[in-house]
């Protein structure tokens, strides 16, 4: 594994140095394929050692590396030492290289980059995690369905390191628009369509009665009435409301099995709606609510009456907002679980939103507001359907799996599948998530359905497709080779690109860890793809000498594992046919 070999450099270097090696380790990183030398697999960057104070120019980092590299010497990991731009680099002894890293990968599993040094320091935490979040009978937009594919990766690469990790769903399901839909469902609302289709019928209420309520304004009085009874625990308002919501609970939960998406808790606005009352009573107490003429209470976070600091936290019928909501699940959050870190994954739209809620809990006395963290992402343009806009994450589910089974029926390679249906939306959704996670998070994108599809070049199509064809291989020759291996068989050129990018899979997790962007690794996961296709090509098993065969196949069976358990934590179902 990379980390043994990087603690042998290090060791080598803090003989010389004088430095404990732990200092060192984080300097060597195995050198990117795409910028492969002939000779590194390691390189130390010599400007991570010195002193950031001091001015070093070119020439003297250049005089430094060539002074550190004549007094390092070869032994039986490192088997050439040379330069380069401001850096050192090293080569390692070839058959070790090969043993070592085939047999960490096969022994190590799921858990191979996990282990790596790179992550031995860092502390186990609690972690929760709040994504999805959709409104209760309005559209599951594009965004919430990029807030549960980012919030699922978070949650998988954190569990993976070793977190505890709790995944809220915290539903839209409290507010102003279920007086409308409470009146709504009393005036346009069938029972038996409401238990048959409820996502689907809940929406068509809403939006005939906002309709209404913009002509008639009697009916807009009356869904205010109707909150206003929600909110002071009216049996009969409560109990549809309840309806409304358990059955709602019960569509997304069938969907995100479909998306392979779970979640510990379905929180929701609803649960706070007492507990904002005692926020406001706190921010109160400490003198923070300032009252408007309009009868409004607002935080002024500035303190000298800047409008774009001020944050209304509660309605002129005294009933609470979105803000308040959020503040109250912050605290209840931090009694029930003791969290480390809480992470919301939501659009840039609420950047402003979550840093003043962070900033009001800290006004109220809350430390850890700090632990609280707002991860943002970008707009996608253009997702429709064949049937219009996006209305549910259903529809994008079908839409998915309709096109793919076209595609893979105009293919000549398809293999017979037993499912074809769970096939296509397994590849499918692969491509969904790579075309949404290649990029920063931060980025807005145009959204293609021909782009996602694509089966060659950068897609998730390609991805599966590697996977599926490296698990035929080992179906095909494993009985007869796997037991056969000689490292010596595997020094081609081809396969040393392979076992180099192997190398470098720990630093990706520990890239991808630290700034929360899966971008790091479906990079590294397309490139791994490539070069696997590059030596399928040319490294034959059938009819290779037994050892020759056998060498191939574990390079082979190496490549698909590590693949595997990237695609897992980008919350892709690797697909063994297509």
């Amino acid at each position: 594994m990379a980390c043994s070999f990087r603690r042998a450099i290090a060791c080598q270097l803090s003989r010389v140095l004088n430095l404990p090696p732990e200092n060192l380790i984080t300097s060597i990183s195995a050198v990117p394929i795409s910028q492969k030398e002939e000779v590194a697999d390691f390189q130390l960057s010599v400007d991570s050692l010195l002193e950031e104070d001091n001015d070093h120019s070119r020439p003297d980092i250049q005089v430094q590396a060539k002074r550190l590299a004549e007094k390092l010497r070869c032994d039986t990991v490192v088997s050439e030492i040379s330069t380069g731009q401001r850096t050192v680099n090293f080569k390692i002894n070839r058959e070790l290289l090969t043993k070592t890293v085939l047999q960490q990968v096969i022994e190590d599993g799921s858990k191979y980059g996990l282990k790596s040094e790179l992550f031995s320091g860092l502390p186990r935490k609690k972690i929760v995690v709040e994504f999805s979040s959709p409104n209760v009978a309005k559209k599951f937009h594009v965004g919430h369905l990029r807030s549960t594919i980012i919030g699922n990766f978070i949650a998988n690469l954190k569990e993976a390191l070793g977190h505890q990790v709790i995944r809220i769903n915290y539903l839209g399901d409290w507010g102003m628009q279920f007086g409308l839909l409470g009146t709504g469902f009393q005036l346009f609302g069938y029972e038996e369509k409401l238990q048959s289709n409820p996502l689907q019928h809940l929406f068509e209420v809403y939006v005939q009665v906002n309709k209404e309520a913009a002509d008639d304004k009697s009916v807009a009085k009356s869904a205010q009435e109707f909150f206003q009874r929600l909110e002071l625990g009216d049996v009969q308002a409560l109990s549809l409301w309840q309806k409304f919501r358990d059955l709602s609970i019960e569509e997304y939960v069938r969907v995100y099995k479909r998306l392979g998406v779970y979640f510990d808790e379905y929180s929701g606005e609803s649960f706070y709606r007492e507990k904002s009352q005692e926020v406001l009573k706190l921010l109160e107490s400490k003198g923070l609510l300032l009252k408007t003429i309009k009868g409004t209470a607002v935080v002024d976070l500035s303190g000298n009456g800047d409008p774009s600091s001020i944050c209304t936290v509660m309605r002129s019928d005294g009933t609470s907002l979105y803000a308040t909501r959020d503040l109250a699940a912050a605290i209840d959050r931090m009694d029930k679980y003791n969290f480390d870190t809480m992470i919301y994954v939501t659009d840039k739209g609420q950047k402003k939103h979550f840093q003043q809620v962070f900033q009001m809990l800290k006004i109220m006395g809350y430390d850890w507001a700090e632990r609280c963290q707002h991860v943002p992402f970008g707009v996608v343009q253009g997702m429709k359907t064949r049937r219009g806009d996006v209305t549910f994450l259903e529809d994008v589910l079908n839409e998915i799996q309709l096109r793919m089974l076209q595609n893979m029926a105009s293919i000549k390679t398809t293999k017979e599948l037993k499912n074809p249906q769970e096939t296509a939306e397994r590849v499918g959704l692969a491509a969904l998530i790579i075309q949404d996670f290649k990029g920063l998070l931060l980025s807005d994108y145009k959204f293609s359905w021909d782009r996602v599809f694509q089966s060659r070049g950068d897609t998730g199509v390609f991805l599966q497709y590697t996977h599926a064809r490296l698990h035929s291989l080992e179906e095909t020759f494993g009985c007869g080779y796997l037991n056969d291996f000689n490292t010596a068989c595997l020094q081609e050129p081809q396969s040393v690109s392979i076992l180099q990018h192997l190398l470098r899979f720990d630093e990706v997790l520990y890239k991808s860890s630290q700034d929360l962007q899966p971008r790091h690794i479906v990079s590294y996961l397309l490139t791994l793809s490539h070069l696997a296709a590059v030596a399928h090509r040319t490294l034959q098993i059938k009819d290779s000498p037994p050892e020759v065969a056998g060498a191939r196949l574990h390079l082979f069976k190496a490549v698909r594992s590590v693949l595997a358990n990237g695609m897992k934590l980008l919350g892709i179902t690797p697909v063994c046919r297509m």
